[in-house]
């Protein structure tokens, strides 16, 4: 592709005689400014694809309470003696909340995350409309930074908005409470409303990865449901690796391996060690991708 793009706004390099011929741009044009953010999320905010999400997440917490009112209240397994997260959910709607995270984490959360951070730039290649972005001219760099970060701001507003309104839910369900911990033990209002938020946060940070791929996959296709496609199913070949436990201590490299590692933060006495362990390793992998994406943007010849 032309390099009109990245040299709009910008002198030639100096000749021999040491005068330069600047190239011609419309008055007034900054680089910096070219599709900002806030034109970027309201393009995003106003896709069906984003208001079907939201209406997903948000529906999700009303089907669990009809499916408790129909089953009744949880108990502790076929034998009556195996206690978990599940068991307590009708205790309160920290609890319920609690419940929707635990149900959610393993899959349903990668979703939007995929969808948000891989649809993003295959979308613009798909409907031909990228290269005329850069056309415009707005700078590479500038569009994948703009992009990347509304992509990732709504894969938080999906991960806040589920427990959020499951907690809204839960309370005129079940009424408002303290979150009591399967284990034994309970958490009061003030603090089980702070480990949730600890909670989501680190949930955010172990999609990380998937955000990675799924942003990759982005610049490399013109395909939005190849990108996306392929970020679940590499996200869930991860989970099936972890399983594998003739891997041993190998599995410790997995991002899949510590997306649980949150329950320690729902505890008397949170445990901080494997979530910190497993945000290292989601953030160092991100990081990864998120480079290689950049530099393979860059370079790439952009004819759709």
């Amino acid at each position: 592709m032309s390099t009109l793009t990245e040299r709009a706004g910008q002198a030639e390099p100096a000749g021999p005689t040491g005068s330069a011929d600047p190239v011609e741009v419309a008055a007034g044009y900054r680089a910096g400014r070219t599709l900002p953010l806030r034109v970027e999320l309201v393009r995003q905010l106003k896709r069906r694809r984003t208001l079907v999400m939201g209406a997903i997440l948000a529906v999700l917490p009303f089907v669990l309470v009809v499916a408790f009112a129909i089953g009744g209240t949880p108990d502790g397994g076929p034998e009556g003696n195996r206690v978990n997260l599940m068991d307590t959910a009708t205790a309160s709607g920290a609890n319920f909340a609690a419940v929707n995270l635990f149900v959610s984490a393993g899959f349903l959360l990668v979703i939007p995350v995929a969808l948000f951070c891989g649809d993003t730039v295959a979308s613009e290649a798909g409907w031909s409309s990228l290269r005329y972005l850069l056309a415009a001219p707005v700078p590479r760099m500038r569009l994948l930074w703009s992009k990347l970060i509304v992509g990732l701001g709504l894969s938080l507003a999906a991960m806040v908005l589920l427990p959020v309104v499951a907690l809204a839910v839960g309370t005129v369900a079940y009424g408002w409470g303290p979150l009591q911990i399967p284990t034994g033990g309970v958490l009061d209002p003030g603090t089980a409303a702070q480990r949730l938020v600890v909670v989501v946060a680190y949930l955010f940070v172990s999609q990380l990865v998937t955000a990675g791929l799924a942003f990759w996959l982005s610049t490399r296709t013109d395909a939005p449901l190849g990108a996306v496609g392929g970020a679940v199913g590499l996200t869930i070949v991860g989970n099936v690796l972890d399983a594998v436990t003739a891997l041993g201590d190998w599995r410790h490299f997995l991002p899949a391996h510590w997306q649980f590692a949150w329950a320690d933060a729902v505890q008397p006495n949170p445990e901080w060690s494997g979530m910190i362990q497993g945000a290292s390793v989601s953030v160092t992998y991100a990081l990864v991708l998120f480079a290689l994406a950049f530099r393979g943007f860059v370079r790439k010849d952009v004819v759709s």
